[in-house]
């Protein structure tokens, strides 16, 4: 039982993970990183093609703009793979230094939504149903803008969004607490974000990049919240210690994405309605084995949480064993499930340890020896 449920689980890889990339002091160059997105998507399949479970790669505009999508849609399918969400961009451009959509002028906001609407168009193109949106906007300095106006233009923006979307289509809000903007960010948690959610209906919902809250907060609890509410679309994975730090997934606090993860078994969540996607960059660790790592990871949070005995829980929660209910949480987080794992991979006809098949499977050499010349692939590319 726990076999099949972790075999049609679905990870997406992004592409922008495959790129070069860093801190904002200094961006660190790899061998072999991808010059376009053709060379990405390669490099996103064989993470699925040693994982067997991250057949799709988001794509984030203008950084993967080419001049014809859908053959780089077919493409994707024929190294064994698919375009996922669609991500747009309305943060690096000069013209955005006040805000995108919820700038004062409304010249520059009729340019961040013609992207934004731009970004269907390429949903439309390449089979994608899920547009994900993360604003930048917001101010530094108290009496900057008007906070109110500000949320106007922004559920006006949205709004349009929603109107342009296909029946099949969704978009997927992101929230962040801070920065680029210090004083006020537009939005800066799950309560903004789900309010305008709530208002434009089903095909808007929230997105939770487990990066972007304050250090303590209850991740599980927002997951558990928006779970009962309809509301959550999916997941960006990442780990942080001090800030957003877009590290590996489970890398600072394992035990948390455990928890994340009985939340979205016990809600309902795990699902095709639940996108559990990778949000990270690689600074100083190689890409595609960066990768490979962050799918096992959630791989195997998710296997605890499935081994999680509900019953007892259920009965202890019933008998106010405060003990026993906590005990029947850290039996399942304790347990290896590493050898479980490597048996489903077998069975699946694959190596059952990825990241030593990799390692033997030459593809970082080849690929260092081939990708010479031409620009690199990285933060605004």
């Amino acid at each position: 039982m726990i076999k099949d449920l972790l075999r049609r689980q679905r990870i997406e890889t992004p592409s922008w993970a495959y790129g070069n990339s860093g801190t904002r002091f200094k961006v660190f160059a790899q061998q072999g990183v991808p010059r376009d997105p053709y060379e990405k998507l390669a490099d996103a399949a064989q993470v699925h093609a040693f994982t067997g479970i991250a057949p799709t790669v988001a794509l984030h505009i203008p950084w993967d703009r080419v001049d014809d999508y859908a053959a780089l849609a077919r493409h994707a399918r024929d190294l064994g793979v698919a375009v996922g969400a669609i991500n747009s961009n309305v943060f690096q451009d000069d013209d955005y230094k006040l805000g995108s959509v919820t700038h004062p002028d409304p010249v520059v906001r009729r340019k961040a939504l013609g992207h934004l609407l731009e970004c269907v168009d390429i949903m439309d193109a390449t089979g994608s149903d899920t547009l994900k949106l993360w604003f930048s906007d917001g101010t530094n300095y108290p009496g900057q803008d008007d906070i109110r106006a500000r949320q106007d233009r922004l559920a006006e923006a949205l709004a349009a969004v929603y109107e342009r979307l296909g029946d099949d289509q969704r978009f997927l809000l992101e929230y962040k607490l801070f920065e680029p903007a210090f004083y006020v960010t537009d939005v800066p948690d799950w309560g903004t974000a789900y309010a305008h959610c709530l208002k434009l209906g089903d095909k808007a919902q929230v997105v939770v990049d487990t990066g972007h809250h304050a250090p303590g907060t209850n991740i599980e609890f927002i997951v558990a919240f928006l779970l009962r509410e309809g509301k959550l679309g999916g997941f960006d994975f990442n780990s942080r210690f001090y800030a957003d730090d877009d590290l590996m997934v489970g890398a600072a606090d394992p035990f948390q994405l455990f928890r994340i993860m009985f939340e979205v078994i016990g809600g309902g969540g795990y699902g095709p309605h639940v996108a559990f996607m990778l949000d990270q960059c690689h600074n100083i660790e190689p890409k595609v084995p960066g990768q490979i790592r962050s799918v096992m990871n959630v791989q195997e949070a998710t296997a605890k949480a499935l081994l999680v005995d509900r019953e007892a829980l259920a009965a202890a929660q019933r008998a106010g064993d405060v003990l026993g209910a906590n005990a029947a949480l850290m039996d399942a987080y304790n347990t290896d499930v590493r050898p479980l794992l490597g048996e489903l991979r077998e069975e699946m006809g694959l190596d059952p340890d990825p990241m030593a098949a990799y390692a033997r499977s030459g593809y970082f050499e080849k690929i260092a020896a081939e990708r010479v010349g031409g620009a690199q692939a990285g933060w605004g590319a």
